[in-house]
């Protein structure tokens, strides 16, 4: 896609900064724009950044100085912003998911198709070493065939921290469609895609409670549910059971095992890049720690959308819109499994990605074979 690729930033909540320190000042890349709603917002990340002009979001969609828009809206304008940057021949690399919705995504892939431009989405966390390390694990036989696999995340929900948690809690959010996307892009990682799911969801209050900042003790409604639980059919024949919950309080489950013949694989916090993947073979009596294999290494966001920029004709984005689809639809399909109770087979499907050699991401220069 170029030597220096051209990104414009629209929306600037707090994972914005995540990303800017990522990306400003990378070789490969050069920010030249941000846009945000609130414009005052846009002209103090710009001060900070020399060079980065403050931009409307419609300018900056259509502006011939950018490249590649860097979505990281609200789940509910996801694919308003990626329809309004491919309409003017922009590729788009958005926060996940990729829309709040399964047939609005399939409208940012059609589009993207017809006008030739590229998609991405995160989950980048993934790409780091830990995820990629038990995939290497998997692939090498170290835990034999895989059998089953648990991915269990319980939080009692992000209103305690986050200073503006509504988005949390209406269409396109959720635990699921909030931080499954990690524990599924994972799992697709780790066992290949899925090919049909059962589902059960709940929630436990109608409204929430902010704990921070200027709004802290202002109720606001829950209009999703809050726990969901499932099964997933991968299509090697692998078994799933999944929990993503904002109801909970604590657990001790490993973020996600993998359970195969020969051993068992503990995988850490999809949510990190990095983490100990620790190995228990049959007949052995402990766990064995894993170092490193595979993976950037000191991965921080923005690394997929690095990956998606140096992508080509030879090895297509590891973080790229078709897995993006996949685990999108898996999701809407356990819940549309919970509210209809029954078992859905999915229409998408995505192989995993090309794995990630071991790299050192300060030193990360363009494509990397495996």
């Amino acid at each position: 896609m170029g030597d220096t690729h051209r990104i414009g930033v629209v929306g600037l909540g707090v994972i914005s900064r995540a990303y800017l320190d990522t990306l400003v000042g990378h070789p490969a890349v050069r920010v030249t724009a941000v846009a945000d709603l609130d414009a005052s917002r846009s002209a103090a990340v710009a001060a900070e950044l020399p060079g980065v002009a403050a931009l409307p979001v419609g300018e900056l969609l259509s502006s011939p100085d950018v490249d590649t828009v860097l979505n990281l809206t609200v789940p509910a304008a996801h694919a308003e912003i990626a329809l309004g940057a491919i309409a003017h021949g922009k590729s788009v690399y958005g926060e996940k998911p990729l829309a709040a919705g399964f047939t609005d995504a399939q409208a940012v892939l059609a589009a993207a198709t017809k006008a030739g431009v590229g998609v991405g989405c995160a989950p980048d966390t993934v790409l780091g070493t830990g995820i990629q390390t038990a995939r290497a694990a998997v692939e090498a036989g170290e835990i034999g065939r895989p059998l089953s696999a648990s991915a269990v995340m319980v939080t009692a929900g992000h209103e305690r921290w986050h200073p503006h948690p509504d988005f949390y809690y209406t269409t396109g959010g959720g635990p699921l469609l909030d931080m499954g996307p990690y524990y599924l892009a994972s799992l697709v990682h780790l066992l290949g895609p899925v090919r049909a799911v059962i589902g059960a969801s709940s929630r436990l209050r109608a409204e929430r409670v902010i704990g921070s900042g200027p709004r802290a003790g202002e109720r606001i409604p829950v209009e999703v549910d809050t726990h969901v639980s499932g099964v997933l059919e991968h299509a090697g024949g692998a078994l799933t059971t999944i929990t993503t919950s904002f109801d909970g309080v604590a657990t001790t489950a490993a973020p996600i095992e993998v359970h195969g013949e020969r051993g068992t694989l503990a995988v850490p916090d999809p949510n990190h890049f990095d983490g100990e993947v620790r190995l228990f073979r049959l007949g052995e009596t402990q766990w064995l720690p894993l170092p490193p294999s595979a993976g950037y290494v000191g991965g921080t966001r923005g690394v997929g959308l690095l990956d998606f920029v140096a992508a080509d004709a030879g090895r297509p984005p590891r973080a790229g819109g078709e897995l993006a689809l996949h685990v999108l639809e898996t999701m809407t399909a356990l819940l549309r499994s919970s509210a209809e109770e029954r078992r859905i087979e999915l229409t998408t499907s995505a192989e995993p990605p090309a794995p990630v050699p071991l790299t050192a991401t300060e030193k990360w220069r363009g494509p990397q074979t495996a």
